[in-house]
């Protein structure tokens, strides 16, 4: 009697393949990433923290308008203009690229010299006080200074700072 050939049941196992990941793609793919690694940090050791191109404290006292005077009796500001358009139908918001420049901010105490130089008059400085806001301004105090009475908000916060993890909320600087 022969033996005939019988197919594989369906319920029989599948021939052994081979894995998508064998020795050779992994080998790459480690290449690869370390290659990425060298890279990665030799662009980051070409990164330079200079104090010239880091906004610091020191640079935008340097750059706020009268510096002398802005340090002695405020704070140097920098100062952003921006223009936003809104439309209502359909409701959408727009805004405008902002610009930015450095300028001061006055103590509430030391508005007479702005009065004194005649860039304010006693009704701007009455309304102002009224609201208990205080004088910022761009542009040197003796040319043509952009003067504006300005709102302190004490709830501005660095949101940073504020983090779980990140570090402590720094004091609060000098109040105005």
């Amino acid at each position: 009697m022969a033996r005939r050939y019988r197919p594989s049941s369906p319920y029989s196992s599948p021939p052994p393949s081979s894995s998508p990941f064998n020795y050779t793609s992994l080998g790459i793919l480690a290449g690869v990433f370390v290659l990425g690694i060298g890279i990665g940090i030799a662009f980051s050791s070409t990164a330079n923290f200079n104090p010239e191109n880091v906004a610091s404290r020191e640079a935008i006292d340097r750059s706020a308008p009268n510096a002398e005077l802005c340090i002695q009796f405020g704070a140097s500001a920098m100062v952003m203009d921006t223009r936003l358009f809104v439309t209502l139908n359909p409701f959408n918001v727009y805004v405008a690229q902002p610009r930015i420049e450095p300028g001061c901010v006055l103590r509430t105490n030391t508005w007479s010299i702005l009065e004194d130089r005649r860039l304010v008059n006693s009704q701007q400085v009455r309304e102002c006080k009224n609201r208990m806001n205080t004088f910022g301004f761009t542009g040197d105090l003796n040319g043509t200074p952009r003067i504006n009475c300005v709102y302190q908000n004490d709830s501005a916060q660095n949101f940073f700072f504020n983090q779980p993890g990140v570090g402590p909320v720094p004091p609060e600087t000098q109040k105005f």
